[in-house]
């Protein structure tokens, strides 16, 4: 099952996609795209670290997802990856590299984003480019995905199933 956990910062995606990879076979992987650039961040990492110990054997990648990922695994997050490609001077890549991604996109694979559409616009301009961007690829994400979730406060909201949708899964 192809599923994308979005929702607002701290609304609890990380801690639902661990909860729907419990699904997967083993072994269980988790491509994790976030860099320590400060010391916040660090003990963040840390932290997701000391949450999956034992479960998933863990893949850093902050930029080629396409080459990094495989059957049974969490990609966190992709908010993150597209902040890498910025930072590197990849954007003229991102759209290439997504379009490699979704052909190698698995059977069973749990993506988290960020919905950062709902607020207000940003006053810069490469907020405002990044939330284009970012939107642009949640929607590649979502058709792609069987299953789209949405976070809001902790509680998980089904926006798209593919049972729901192909009539499996109700009763007649």
């Amino acid at each position: 099952m192809r599923t994308l956990i979005t929702g607002g910062v701290k609304s609890g995606k990380s801690a639902y996609a661990l909860l729907c990879a419990e699904r997967f076979d083993q072994p269980r992987y988790f491509l994790a795209t976030a860099e320590a650039f400060d010391d916040e961040m660090k003990i963040k990492i840390a932290r997701h670290q000391e949450e999956r110990q034992g479960k998933f054997i863990t893949i850093e990648e902050p930029l080629a997802i396409h080459a990094a990922v495989r059957e049974n695994i969490i990609l966190d997050c992709i908010p993150l990856w597209l902040n890498n490609m910025l930072y590197y001077g990849r954007e003229a890549d991102i759209e290439a590299e997504l379009e490699r991604f979704l052909q190698r996109l698995p059977r069973n694979i749990v993506i988290v984003t960020n919905e950062i559409g709902l607020g207000f616009i940003p006053a810069d301009a490469l907020s405002r480019r990044y939330g284009e961007l970012l939107g642009r690829i949640n929607i590649r994400l979502a058709s792609a995905c069987d299953d789209v979730i949405l976070m809001v406060s902790g509680l998980p909201v089904q926006v798209k199933s593919l049972k729901r949708a192909s009539g499996h899964g109700t009763e007649s």
